[in-house]
């Protein structure tokens, strides 16, 4: 027996987990505050840190593709870093997984061209438009609920002298994007290095043009790390941060904002003593380029070499200095020794704490983690924490029809009129007053909820909308998260609308002579074939051949009776593949 390969052994164990952790109580929940990127070259660590902490996360970001430019079709291109990493686990059960535990999915692309190539595709409108159908042709494949864009390249490959000409190319691309993305119910987040006020002295990343693109964005995640890269220092100190953060909710809404937490430390050599051997003397010297680790062997580092990492309040940050000596041979062959002096800087469950309490103080939408797995425990439960130190309300809704029985509402002729009646409440049953409701339908055929009124919660915390369906439908009550209440959808309503038939036939008629009947079906449709039935011995027994309707939905019908007396009719439309059958009410012809 084949043994199971680890990634595709873990996701059987992660849908006991997302059974699992769905049963929790929605009393108990913090506020979902962490979003975070799940590397394709990590999904068997990453993934199950997510499904772990399903409660604290509403959203994800799989760091899986990449833009290119191919230079023989000369067309952009999305190219799937996911599947070569992954080939014996096919994408779709990475997707389903992530759906199951319902995680809104957003997928980031990177840019993975050459120094401005993506400058000129943006700025050419016709290979801008090429770059936009290619995301939104990811996006729609596989159904994500948006798309991440982490387009590093104008801020690390391209010179920052081109910025002021690409700027307005990449506002307009963001706009054009988010317009299509829109329209199919679809969202648009923004990753980017941090910015200053562009009227300051200090303008940071100003390439990324936050105040032109807020209307047009629904995320925008700040790399609020990285602050210390070429020399030793903190990787994203608390002042530093909550300056890029005041400056974005200067621009735009605050709930559109989150705060990146780094997952790694950066440990880099201050001093060196002696002659290092040769297989580390490119890398053991001062000005070398850092080392990294992950949050998770912070601890064990430090531990190893007999040191205590010490937390700067100010700096919301970790650090400490240890000594490691290397052995080995110069690059002529000879014994040698060397020691470095290397200083280590990492954000621990104490600076994740400080970074949410950023969240609560400017409300934003949360934090985001680079990356997913990365985290040891004592940082998650230290995010948990702090998230149910700011949990929202739940609210608790019921929905009914306006005469208190759902079952009466159950079948509707078309045209009628059907009352929905929805009420809001806390878990203490405090009514919920001046509430913005959201009314939405889904017919059988169709995957996508539709909102089709809104109404506004009295004292009382009730709201009543007449509603007029063209079609059957469920119908849900639905209210929009907020800092201080969660998202509230109620339980859904199945309504039936049945065609109706409208019928006109004279009071009496003479034996033997044609009766006419004429009528119309609605909603009015051409070719329904209609039945007449007539009442015998206690029976409906059809009379004569079906009629078709007319391009009106009108229908005439004639037919002649030998016996004198009352003859009680009524007109039928089968059931078809939309749907039920329907019948016109029962009237009566005096044959004299």
């Amino acid at each position: 027996m084949k043994k199971l390969r680890p990634f595709l052994a873990i996701l059987l164990v992660i849908a006991n987990m997302v059974a699992f952790t769905q049963q929790v109580s929605a009393s108990t929940q913090p506020r979902k505050v962490l979003t975070g990127w799940i590397p394709y070259y990590s999904m068997s660590r990453s993934l199950p840190a997510v499904l772990a902490n399903v409660d604290i996360i509403r959203e994800v970001m799989p760091f899986w593709y990449t833009l290119k430019y191919n230079g023989a079709k000369k067309l952009p291109v999305v190219t799937d870093l996911y599947a070569p990493a992954n080939p014996s686990v096919p994408i779709d059960r990475p997707i389903a997984t992530l759906r199951s535990a319902g995680f809104t999915i957003i997928p980031t692309i990177t840019d993975g061209t050459s120094e401005l190539v993506l400058s000129k595709l943006l700025a050419n409108p016709v290979s801008r438009t090429q770059v936009v159908n290619a995301i939104v042709e990811l996006v729609m494949k596989y159904n994500y609920d948006g798309i991440d864009l982490d387009f590093e390249g104008f801020a690390f490959v391209d010179k920052n002298t081109t910025w002021s000409s690409t700027k307005p190319h990449w506002v307009a691309f963001v706009k054009e994007l988010s317009g299509i993305l829109k329209s199919k119910n679809k969202l648009l987040s923004v990753s980017t290095p941090y910015l200053y006020d562009p009227a300051g002295a200090q303008k940071g990343y100003f390439i990324y043009a936050w105040a032109e693109i807020a209307p047009f964005i629904d995320r925008l995640r700040i790399m609020t790390y990285d602050f210390s890269v070429a020399k030793p220092g903190p990787l994203g100190p608390l002042a530093w941060t909550e300056r890029t953060i005041k400056y974005a909710i200067s621009v735009m809404p605050a709930s559109k904002v989150y705060v990146g937490i780094p997952g790694y430390g950066r440990d880099w050599v201050t001093k060196v003593e002696g002659t290092c051997p040769k297989e580390v003397a490119n890398v053991v010297r001062v000005g070398a380029k850092a080392a990294t680790f992950v949050l998770r062997d912070a601890a064990a580092l430090a531990q190893s070499y007999g040191v205590v990492p010490t937390y700067d309040e100010t700096i919301g940050e970790v650090n400490f200095t240890y000594s490691k000596t290397y052995s080995g041979q110069t690059a002529n062959g000879l014994a040698t020794t060397c020691t470095a002096t290397r200083t280590a800087w990492y954000q621990d469950a104490r600076s994740f704490t400080s970074r949410i309490g950023f969240v609560s103080k400017y409300r934003l939408g949360g934090v985001a983690q680079w990356t997913f797995g990365m985290e040891d425990m004592a940082a998650s439960q230290a995010i948990r924490s702090a998230a149910l130190a700011i949990a929202p309300d739940q609210v608790i809704s019921t929905i009914e029809s306006s005469s208190g029985s759902i079952e009466s509402a159950a079948a509707l002729e078309f045209g009628s009129i059907f009352g929905l009646k929805a009420s809001f409440q806390l878990p203490d049953k405090l009514p919920i007053s001046n509430l913005l409701v959201r009314i939405e339908t889904k017919a059988a055929n169709e995957t996508q909820w539709r909102e089709i009124a809104t109404s506004t919660t009295g004292a009382d915390g009730v709201i009543q909308v007449p509603l007029l369906l063209s079609k059957s439908s469920m119908i849900r009550a639905r209210t929009d998260a907020t800092w201080e209440r969660l998202e509230s959808i109620s339980a859904e309503v199945s309504v039936v609308i049945t065609r109706r038939i409208s019928v006109s036939a004279p009071v009496s008629a003479v034996r033997s002579q044609p009766l006419q009947i004429i009528g119309t079906l609605a909603p009015r449709q051409s070719g329904v074939p209609l039945q007449l039935l007539q009442q015998r011995a206690g029976k409906w027994i059809p009379v004569g051949s079906p009629v078709l309707t007319d391009v009106n939905g009108l229908f005439t019908i004639s037919t002649t009776v030998e016996q004198k007396g009352f003859a009680k009719y009524m007109v039928r439309v089968a059931k078809d593949a939309q749907w039920n059958q329907a019948d016109s009410e029962v009237f009566t012809v005096v044959i004299r």
